[in-house]
């Protein structure tokens, strides 16, 4: 039963759930409240004292409003509801108060501090600043963490607002940071100077509200006024993380999350973050032909030209890379199945059945994970193929879910029950009383290390009988952004890479993560110097994820829109704008000469992908039951780092992959 309460806030009479804060109900009116350690997910600390208001007829002093809940006010003598002032001058001479207070030790940095333009404690300066100190003492200064690669430190600058220490704790699953001493020296620090072991760290970097935390790689190499800033989707990993892309000329300088209540709320992993150094390295600029086994450079018509000799008549087959938009996938499948030949997107031979979207997709929402009871993971490790959607998982932990694991054993940042690693672990929960226990609502989430074996489907086809019998929602959860998106589109062969591997030539869209053997003339197109262009025949460069508009649909089902944020380098194209030329240079011309045409003829074919930002409804549709194995589950992603050319290109990636491996293989105990 909802409490609703009667406040009048500056003269304003509103209606807001009692128990919500002062300052989220100032929010309902469209009253700024300052602040610096309120977060809206995050605990309260009520620490920074910044979002003072006056309590009309309370104690004759101004009260925190991030601490103090709406159904905690008393009603005026005669029943006449609360009365809250955020602009009283009481309400400002006590924030001008808690602002001298904050600057008595804060450097004068602003000139050269990476935050300036876009610093919390600079604006409320502004706003609540006095031109004149009273305090004559020196400034206190204290000393800079080790925080790693990621982000760099300038504690000095520190105001102790501990959103750092409370979003490693809580939404992060790190207990590593903390404050130590009293007073004067209070600190925020690390337990014995550890690193923070997370993929989400570098969130810190965003919820610093001034220069103590800010982006080492970033560092001095741009200030915000100087970026152009463009909406886009991450590539990273299947889930769809909502970013901006900022650029600096032709550069890509950062990426900055963009808030998302469905997705990815205001989080992103740091390989989402950081990943940009890759965008710069290893690119392919130009196309190439091999000749003699040697590569060498080649103008546009002449490689679309041997392209197009080489494909002419002979038995076709097409791959999908894990990186590919659906416009670029479906211009492909177009062009190959024209001539006779398949496409395939499953390059990792994940069983996922063509044409069943509930079988791919499932029913659940990423918000579904938030309110579930139970969520019970099948062969999957989502603290490192989705670190984003773990902390999800860790918030419905928070809130009292019960998870459960059958794959190999890893540290998920939460406590859960590991139940095995085999499929006979499957077999016996089916057969046990799961259901009475299983309260509701509950999400089961199967990973694709779990239907990558021979008994896939098989797997599958459990863990959907498990997900009807319990009435639990199915996740299944991707690694590659394509996959959905190609799956939709229909780029499957009926046999699989089996008929891949029989084709006389193949067309590689950026298929980075699986060997070609000999035989096959290849022809790869792609953005980096990676393992399809190492073994190709031909070349054709193509440009990354924040160089062409695209759309890519998320494990969830949901089609989003990346926008372009730069131009590829030198010659490379747009991937359907390369696709479109072939097919004119081979007499088979696909039917659109603009982007808008192609989406047009996409969203004819596939009438689900018009509606961006929605997630369709998925018919429950069962697959047959198969015999299971005997193997175990293992792992979709070995190397959180290295998962795809972009972050294997990236200079960054590569040091936290080697800082993360010696980690792990840290001795346990002094000898």
């Amino acid at each position: 039963m909802s409490d609703i309460r009667k406040i009048i806030i500056d003269g304003k009479e509103v209606e807001v759930e009692g128990a919500m804060t002062l300052i989220q109900a100032c929010e309902q009116v469209g009253i700024e409240v300052p602040r610096f350690c309120y977060h809206e997910r995050l605990s309260i600390a009520g620490n920074c004292r910044m979002c003072l208001v006056e309590v009309v007829g309370g104690p004759p002093k101004p009260a925190a409003s991030c601490a103090m809940q709406v159904r905690d006010l008393r009603p005026g003598p005669e029943g006449q509801p609360p009365v809250v002032k955020t602009n009283s001058p009481m309400v400002k001479k006590a924030r001008e108060g808690v602002m001298e207070f904050l600057l008595i030790n804060h450097p004068l940095d602003c000139p050269i501090c990476d935050q300036g333009g876009e610093c919390d404690l600079q604006d409320q300066a502004m706003a609540y600043g006095v031109d004149f100190s009273r305090y004559r003492e020196p400034k206190r200064a204290t000393e800079d963490l080790d925080l790693g690669p990621l982000v760099e430190t300038h504690m000095t600058r520190c105001i102790s607002c501990t959103r750092c220490v409370r979003f490693t704790t809580e939404v992060a699953g790190q207990h590593v940071m903390g404050q130590t001493g009293r007073g004067e020296d209070a600190e925020i620090t690390t337990y014995l100077g550890a690193l923070i072991d997370s993929n989400l760290s570098g969130n810190i970097i965003d919820l610093c509200p001034v220069g103590a935390l800010v982006s080492k790689p970033y560092a001095f190499t741009a200030r915000p006024w100087e970026l152009s800033k463009t909406e886009s989707i991450d590539v990273m990993d299947a889930l769809g993380s909502n970013i901006r892309v900022d650029t600096k000329g032709r550069e890509v300088m950062r990426f900055l999350p963009r808030n998302h209540d469905g997705v990815n709320e205001e989080w992103i992993s740091d390989k989402t973050r950081f990943v940009w150094d890759g965008l710069r390295r290893q690119r392919l600029d130009t196309p190439y032909i091999r000749e003699n086994g040697k590569l060498r450079k080649a103008s546009w018509p002449e490689a679309l030209n041997a392209a197009a000799a080489a494909m002419k008549g002979k038995k076709l087959a097409g791959l999908i890379g894990d990186l590919a938009p659906v416009e670029a996938s479906f211009a492909l499948k177009q062009l190959i199945e024209g001539q006779g030949g398949v496409v395939e997107c499953r390059t990792d031979g994940a069983k996922l059945p063509a044409g069943n979207r509930f079988g791919y997709v499932g029913n659940a929402r990423i918000e579904d994970l938030d309110n579930a009871k139970m969520i019970q993971l099948i062969g999957t490790n989502p603290a490192v193929e989705a670190p984003v959607l773990n902390a999800r998982i860790r918030k419905a932990w928070s809130n009292g879910a019960e998870i459960g694991l059958i794959g190999e054993a890893a540290d998920l940042t939460y406590p859960h029950h590991h139940l095995g690693n085999d499929r006979a672990t499957l077999d016996k929960l089916m057969g046990s009383d799961f259901d009475e226990v299983l309260e509701q609502p509950s999400v089961i989430v199967v990973g694709q290390g779990a239907l990558r074996e021979a008994d896939g489907s098989a797997v599958l086809a459990k863990a959907m009988e498990l997900a009807e019998k319990t009435k639990s929602k199915l996740m299944v959860l991707h690694t590659a952004a394509s996959r959905v998106g190609a799956m939709d589109i229909g780029a499957v062969a009926e046999n699989g890479m089996d008929d891949v591997n029989a084709a006389e030539v193949i067309y590689n869209l950026g298929a980075d993560e699986i060997e070609i053997g000999e035989g096959p003339f290849v022809i790869y197109q792609g953005s980096h110097g990676d393992r399809g262009a190492h073994r190709a025949d031909i070349i054709l460069p193509g440009a990354a994820y924040t160089e062409e508009p695209g759309l890519f649909v998320n494990t969830e089902g949901r089609p989003q829109l990346a926008l372009r944020a730069g131009f590829a380098p030198g010659q490379a194209k747009e991937n359907w704008a390369i696709l479109r030329a072939l097919s004119a240079e081979m007499g088979a011309q696909l039917g659109y000469d603009s982007i808008a045409e192609l989406r047009r003829k996409l969203t004819e074919a596939v009438p689900h992908l018009a509606n961006v930002d929605e997630v369709p409804e998925n018919e429950w549709n069962a697959l047959p039951a198969g015999k299971l194995g005997d193997a175990s589950f293992a792992p979709a992603v070995r190397d959180f780092y290295l998962s795809n050319p972009i972050a294997r290109a990236s200079q960054l990636m590569a040091e936290l992959s080697a800082l993360a491996a010696a980690r792990r293989a840290e001795p346990m105990a002094a000898e």
